[in-house]
């Protein structure tokens, strides 16, 4: 039909069309692109655990998921969490899962329960009299030298864990050493709590002594010196690595285990070495996340052997300032009335243990002599 002169024009609106195009992350395909899977990691055993589920790819990587890089930064261009912050290297450092499957949860209830089952023991000894009986000279051990490392406990926690935690690379490694930092820094403040608890249960107990050991004791000087040294390392792996495989064998261990949890108990003191066994504990369980991180590093499939021998160096830097710290406390182990155990004798047990951690990671030790 024929449009006449007094029908209007039909006006075609101006409406802008949809135009479809490919978004680079949609159209690009990756290895899971034709899974029908709702994980998008392979767990470590048949199904995922509640701790893979938490902790793997949380933090975002540019290396798996930001195809635009690093989405945040520092003032001078450095974005998120460079690999390049420590000399180790590894193929695939999102590989590394916590044995001891810690997460939020976890750190809160563990650490829980610790500081109740201290608490327990201290009410029990208390109702109990036990104070009453420890022989003067361990009184005067553990108000100077059981007091004393608390030093120690907060400054690796606090200067030396926790600044590694926000430098490694993955979020699974960054758990891990949150919770070792969660350790120290709960144990160094049992210690400080136990003091005050001592001050008030045993008359001309000094409280603050371990002040003054810690600074000015000559036999803690090396203790204090290698502490404060390993605070001032950058690379956060060497850090780690010269605290939890190095100086928490030959020091740590040798002190806590090998000493306090040997001998209290001929001082008529049964309450000090279960505070000890908590830091024990904690301390075992971090080595196993050093093993576990160390091990894969060494075991590398691309830069195994680069990774030993910068592991290796970091093993002879550290080992003769630990082996000379855990040496300088020798006189203390003649200060309780009832000797227990000879110093050597406690070193030859700790360096036994160092031995075979280190053996574990494929490195070798020089002469601790």
């Amino acid at each position: 039909m024929a449009v006449t002169d007094t029908e209007a024009p039909v006006k075609e609106r101006s409406v802008p069309k949809p135009v479809f195009t490919d978004a680079e992350a949609g159209a690009r395909e990756f290895p899971s692109s034709t899974s029908r899977s709702f994980n998008y990691f392979t767990p470590a055993k048949r199904r995922a655990t509640v701790y893979e589920d938490v902790t793997v790819d949380i933090q975002p990587d540019p290396e798996r998921h930001l195809l635009q890089g690093w989405i945040y930064g520092f003032a001078d261009g450095t974005g998120g969490y460079p690999q390049e912050w420590t000399a180790l290297k590894s193929s695939n450092w999102h590989q590394f899962l916590d044995p001891n499957e810690e997460w939020e949860q976890t750190i809160y209830r563990n650490n829980a329960n610790v500081v109740r089952q201290i608490h327990q023991n201290l009410e029990n000894a208390r109702a109990a009299r036990a104070f009453a009986g420890w022989n003067r000279g361990w009184v005067t051990v553990v108000e100077r030298h059981v007091g004393a490392w608390s030093h120690a406990e907060h400054g690796i926690g606090m200067h030396v864990y926790l600044p590694a935690q926000r430098d490694a690379p993955t979020n699974m490694i960054n758990n891990a050493l949150s919770v070792a930092s969660a350790h120290k820094l709960r144990f160094g403040q049992d210690l400080i709590l136990y003091n005050l608890e001592l001050s008030e249960e045993i008359d001309g107990f000094d409280g603050s002594a371990h002040k003054d050991a810690w600074m000015n004791d000559p036999v803690w000087q090396g203790t204090r010196e290698i502490v404060e040294t390993i605070t001032g390392v950058r690379d956060w792996a060497e850090a780690f690595f010269a605290a939890a495989v190095v100086f928490e064998p030959l020091v740590g261990e040798l002190f806590r285990s090998e000493f306090v949890m040997q001998v209290a108990a001929p001082q008529g003191d049964f309450v000090t070495p279960t505070l000890m066994g908590a830091g024990e504990a904690d301390t075992a369980r971090d080595q196993r996340v050093a093993r576990a991180l160390y091990s894969m590093l060494s075991d590398d499939e691309r830069f195994s052997a680069e990774n030993r021998a910068a592991m290796q160096s970091w093993l002879d830097k550290w080992t003769p300032l630990s082996v000379a710290a855990g040496r300088a406390m020798q006189p203390i182990w003649s200060q309780p009335g009832e000797k227990v155990i000879r110093f050597e004798d406690s070193l030859e047990h700790a360096q036994r243990r160092f031995d075979d951690l280190v053996t574990a990671l494929n490195l070798k030790t020089k002469d601790l002599d």
